[in-house]
């Protein structure tokens, strides 16, 4: 099948790139430059996995979103919170309706190059904060895009019941060096090691077994898993 991956550089998405790979023909890897305070670290990384399988990397500037949504995730929001990726306080980084967004830009892309599906790798670990990243969602994004286009192009999420252990165990499996990957929301110079989804990276290499290849500024205990409410 041919297909469109959404690239951000991070690991999740990078892992299911090089999966994908293998198992269909990727005619572009789509990135989205929205105004994160990360989206200079990770798209370096996204080119770079782009360009060394020959893929064409196509990113799109989506400027409206720093400008007018609310979400610490942007340069336009607040700090970035600290502590487990499940805490509550994590919801001040979600962007409202994201992935609703950039799956309807993908899709018509998609259709315009010709493809028959959008791959997108959202995850099991997602879904206590994200609510564009659940499989009940997925399912409604799958049925809109699909009956939205001639192509009737398939949404595909293969990592969707995947925890992020799973995820690095499968990258590993794949050879990714996962140094060229980017996680961290500040967006610093090095991975700050304490942010939510520093925290997530760490805990997904220990829980898989893996050597971590990142560096860290700091690297405390990792914080306990929150109790489910």
């Amino acid at each position: 099948m041919k297909v469109c991956v959404l690239l951000s550089g991070g690991m999740d998405s990078v892992t299911v790139f090089y999966d994908v790979v293998r198992r269909h023909e990727v005619v572009a890897a789509l990135s989205f430059d929205y105004g994160a305070k990360h989206n200079a670290r990770e798209l370096g990384f996204a080119r770079t996995h782009a360009e060394r399988h020959g893929v064409r990397h196509q990113v799109v500037a989506l400027d409206f979103i720093n400008e007018v949504f609310k979400s610490a995730l942007l340069r336009s929001g607040g700090e970035i919170p600290d502590g487990h990726y499940a805490e509550e306080t994590m919801r001040q980084t979600v962007v409202p309706f994201r992935n609703g967004i950039m799956l309807a830009i993908a899709a018509g892309y998609a259709e315009s190059l010709g493809a028959e599906g959008v791959v997108i790798a959202a995850h099991a670990g997602d879904h206590a904060i994200y609510p564009d990243c659940r499989e009940s969602f997925m399912q409604a994004m799958a049925a809109a895009i699909s009956e939205g286009t001639y192509a009737n192009i398939r949404l595909l999420r293969p990592f969707i019941a995947v925890d992020k252990a799973g995820i690095a165990r499968r990258g590993a499996e794949l050879g990714i060096d996962y140094a060229e990957t980017w996680s961290c929301y500040k967006g610093g110079r090095i991975h700050c090691g304490v942010c939510g989804t520093c925290v997530e990276r760490r805990e997904a290499f220990g829980l898989a077994g893996l050597p971590d290849p990142t560096a860290y500024a700091q690297t405390p205990p990792l914080p306990p898993v929150p109790a489910k409410s």
